[in-house]
């Protein structure tokens, strides 16, 4: 179904005719975002120019009572910019302005279009960075990042997306305009920011951000650690931690995705090897040897089969893009790959992987893993053939089972990518009914009518899982936590 022939006029003489398409070629081209397993098409797309034409075209759903949601560059991996109930889309990806940066306050004002790694860009001659850094930030939008609080490697040392917003101006599902938080922590008043970032565009559209800018480090040293044993890389994973070293990104990339990335980019990764863990440490010049130090007798110890440090800026950048390229690496071995998002305590990693491995077996899959191995932010990669109805099935399975082995080890639904449509209906396996009450309550307020990206986010009446705790969850796989 296309837009509404009266409403179609008032976009067109809102926003001009070349903004506003509801054509078939659009229209499925918008179907889905980077979760490709639950396409569902729009009424039409809008391209608002800025946060005026925003506000314009919200009023105007608003008044027509038509569903509508946010849309950046389509890179979200759990359905969140899906137009579940033929919804119109608003595509942001036109308000990309970034402005000067602060060097003072150490911040930036951009638009939600602006791609995450140009902000760095625009902030590196002042000595200065956005430290949130996706794998997708080549091509991810900074108004997704704050939708889905967004992770990446460095977060583990420097926080998700929520630790370096400082202000946003939104626009409510009335079309009502407002600013939440400032150009300082010292803000007054109830933490807005902290409720608004990871709504997943349930709650309010973002139409600028001002982000905090952090100094790029004086020194830095990559390792990339090579061990024949998956096992042996999680303990190493531990120990680091565990003796008090918090390095800037852990990244655990296994023998499957190795092989990926050597057929495709010849990062010189060995691919005989069974896993490789990637190490940053950043420090100042005096404090990094003694790091660097302490992190190789630690992987001495845990039995790693070859350390590799990076001599040079060249050698660093080999090692990331393999990393942030992987998942695009994955397609030189499968048609179709389904992205996985749980969290585990980083304890539970040998075990897990194990498990996760073979509920791919069980159902004729692969699975391939690479993740964020410092926080037990799992990614496994479920290769499949989306031709193939008999795979797409079992890839939805594969994918539940691995969520309730999450659950099961006293972990969570989501590390970064968000709950969308993709989770919400295991959501009663986290929360109390109570608690998800409250949680509708508190959209409510903003969002009264649920026509601002509905059926996100928390489970619809009839649509909730059978199991009805993370309890039952533990007792039925016989996992004691």
């Amino acid at each position: 179904m296309s837009l509404e022939p009266a409403l179609r006029r008032q976009l067109v003489a809102l926003l001009g005719a070349d903004w506003v398409r509801d054509d078939q070629v659009t229209r499925f081209s918008y179907r889905c975002d980077g979760l490709t397993l639950h396409p569902s098409l729009p009424a039409g797309v809008v391209f608002p120019g800025d946060h005026d034409q925003v506000v314009g075209v919200v009023k105007l759903l608003h008044a027509a009572g038509v569903s509508f949601l946010p849309r950046g560059a389509g890179t979200g991996l759990s359905g969140g910019a899906v137009p579940t109930t033929g919804a119109v889309i608003i595509e942001l990806v036109r308000l990309n302005r970034i402005g000067p940066v602060n060097e003072i306050d150490r911040t930036i004002e951009v638009g939600p279009g602006v791609v995450n790694i140009q902000v760095s860009h625009a902030a590196r001659a002042h000595g200065l960075y956005f430290v949130p850094d996706p794998s997708s930030q080549k091509a991810c939008s900074v108004g997704g990042n704050v939708a889905e609080n967004s992770g990446g490697p460095h977060t583990l040392k420097y926080g998700v997306t929520v630790n370096h917003i400082l202000a946003l101006d939104v626009v409510l599902p009335d079309g009502s305009a407002h600013r939440v938080g400032g150009e300082s922590w010292a803000s007054p008043g109830a933490d807005l920011l902290a409720l608004l970032i990871g709504s997943e565009g349930t709650l309010c559209i973002v139409t600028n951000i001002i982000c905090r800018l952090t100094p790029l480090p004086p020194a830095v040293q990559t390792l990339l650690a090579v061990f024949n044993d998956v096992q042996q890389a999680c303990e190493a994973v531990s120990a680091i931690i565990r003796a008090g070293i918090v390095p800037a990104a852990l990244e655990m990339i296994d023998n499957t995705v190795i092989r990926a990335i050597e057929q495709t980019i010849s990062a010189g990764f060995p691919t005989d090897a069974e896993a490789v863990l990637i190490i940053e440490l950043e420090d100042i010049e005096a404090g990094i040897t003694d790091e660097l130090a302490a992190v190789r007798r630690i992987l001495g110890q845990v039995g790693t089969h070859e350390i590799r440090v990076a001599e040079d800026e060249a050698a660093r950048a080999r090692i990331w893009r393999a990393r942030k390229e992987a998942f695009g690496a994955i397609g030189a071995l499968s048609p179709s790959f389904y992205t996985q998002d749980g969290v585990i305590p980083r304890g539970a990693l040998p075990r897990v992987l194990a498990r996760v491995n073979q509920i791919g077996r069980d159902h004729g899959l692969t699975i391939a893993n690479v993740f964020h191995a410092g926080d037990g932010n799992l990614h496994p990669l479920i290769l499949y053939d989306a031709h193939d109805p008999d795979q797409v099935a079992a890839t939805h399975e594969v994918g539940r089972r691995i969520l309730e082995l999450c659950l099961a080890e006293g972990g969570t639904l989501s590390g970064e990518h968000g709950i969308g449509l993709e989770k919400n209906s295991l959501m009663d396996r986290v929360y109390s009914s109570t608690t998800l009450d409250h949680m509708a309550e508190v959209r409510a307020v903003f969002n009264p009518n649920a026509r601002l990206n509905p059926g996100k986010m928390l489970p619809e009446p009839g649509k909730c899982g059978d199991i009805k705790s993370v309890a039952a969850l533990r007792a039925k796989s016989g996992i004691q936590v």
